[in-house]
């Protein structure tokens, strides 16, 4: 059959290319379902001093609106970081193919290319540009696929009923493994723990399983290890070199992105990311953002993945920076409008009603009444529009939370 003489065309071109003196630059691929840790990993990598090696970085991000370039490690500043949004196992998966050609003078001074893929993305349609392209087969070379996964949450995504013709992305990224980060171990015990490698073993028997907690390991486990097996494949998956295969997504699962200038109120984004979490909980694949926190210097850097948040200001804004607010979710059954309009209510002004020395009413919740005699003693502390120093004798310190009549007032 023409496709078959097509595959074995391909596969002789490969062996040829294999038994040269191979100069071309190792790519890894750094796979995972959302929130697996992969951007972490990568971080470690890229801020790990003891290998001395130096990569081009190829991130690629599910939504319209990019944020693991914005918390990529900043001290890594020698690497070519090219960023893709969309999934790169099929929209953009041209636009792979031609950043690797267009960026390869540059790429081949460095030591090996990383791509982090969506945790949406089915890596085998990515595995494959490298041996279906003359030209980037020529450049470079496939030396493993690394899967991270999410202790606390891989089996449900294993389990997940797809619609008909629809790939389990999660099984597909554990399946094509060439090496297999079990992380966040801290969260189950030693049973979850052994009961989760035997259901990763029953999917992909050969790929090293490697233990962590926060995507800690040894860079060179990873990195120019020569582990991918073009045989061990084509054994598993025939039609890995048919490029004319259908690949399909869940369309129940989307992504809010977006982004705005100005500033916004950290006391109410707590507020609607708890909201968030309550309403839609196990549907949330992931979210993240990178903010502009009203009062703050440094950034607010938060993520998730289902009931699990996490937050913090992170590096300080550098004054080349574009001072925006970034996020992005991805999950099952998303309310677009309910969740933009929610963030878009988190935005403030800079320029608040009161300034130091004026004398207001600050609501501290009393059971009878709540309203307490102060002066503004300090604007935007720690986020917070006002600090105010109670007239109560003791001279206590609270904070007015955001700047509206329920929390201060005139006096």
């Amino acid at each position: 059959k023409p496709k078959n003489l097509r595959k074995l065309a391909l596969q002789l071109t490969i062996m040829s290319a294999m038994t040269k003196s191979d100069s071309r630059v190792p790519v890894t691929i750094l796979t995972g379902f959302l929130g697996s840790g992969k951007t972490t990993l990568l971080n470690h990598i890229l801020d790990d001093s003891t290998h001395g090696l130096r990569f081009a970085i190829i991130e690629n991000e599910f939504g319209e609106v990019g944020v693991d370039e914005k918390i990529l490690s900043e001290k890594s500043d020698e690497e070519v970081i090219e960023v893709m949004n969309g999934c790169i196992c099929c929209t953009v998966r041209g636009d792979l193919v031609e950043a690797l050609k267009r960026l390869h003078k540059k790429i081949a001074q460095f030591d090996a290319v990383i791509i982090e893929t969506t945790g949406l993305a089915d890596p085998a349609p990515v595995a494959q540009t490298f041996f279906v392209d003359d030209d980037i087969q020529s450049k470079f070379v496939l030396d493993g696929i690394i899967t991270v996964v999410d202790c606390k949450h891989i089996i449900a995504r294993l389990d997940e009923e797809k619609p008909e013709g629809v790939e389990n992305e999660a099984v597909e990224q554990v399946a094509f493994a060439d090496r297999i980060l079990v992380n966040k171990t801290d969260l189950v015990d030693k049973k979850e723990i052994t009961a989760i490698e035997a259901r990763l073993r029953t999917i992909s028997p050969e790929a090293p399983l490697i233990r962590c907690t926060h995507s800690k390991v040894d860079p060179m486990s990873l990195i120019k290890i020569n582990a991918f097996s073009l045989d061990r494949v084509t054994a598993m998956d025939p039609e890995f070199l048919d490029t004319d295969a259908e690949h399909e997504h869940d369309e129940s699962v989307s992504s809010l992105a977006f982004k705005f200038d100005g500033v916004l109120n950290i006391n109410k984004l707590q507020d609607l990311i708890s909201d968030i979490i309550q309403n839609y909980g196990a549907n949330l694949y992931r979210y993240k953002g990178v903010l502009n926190v009203a009062g703050m210097s440094k950034k607010f850097v938060f993520q998730g993945v289902g009931m699990l948040f996490s937050g913090d200001f992170t590096t300080e804004w550098q004054p080349t920076d574009n001072k925006e607010c970034r996020f992005v979710f991805i999950g099952k059954n998303l309310n677009k409008k309910t969740l933009t309009d929610g963030f878009l209510a988190c935005k403030c002004d800079a320029v608040l009603r009161f300034k130091v020395g004026d004398e207001v009413l600050a609501n501290v919740g009393g059971p009878s009444n709540p309203w307490a005699a102060g002066k503004i003693i300090k604007i935007w502390d720690q986020g917070n529009p006002y600090r105010i120093e109670l007239a109560d004798g003791d001279k206590t310190n609270v904070w007015g939370p955001i700047d509206t009549d329920y929390y201060v007032k005139a006096k």
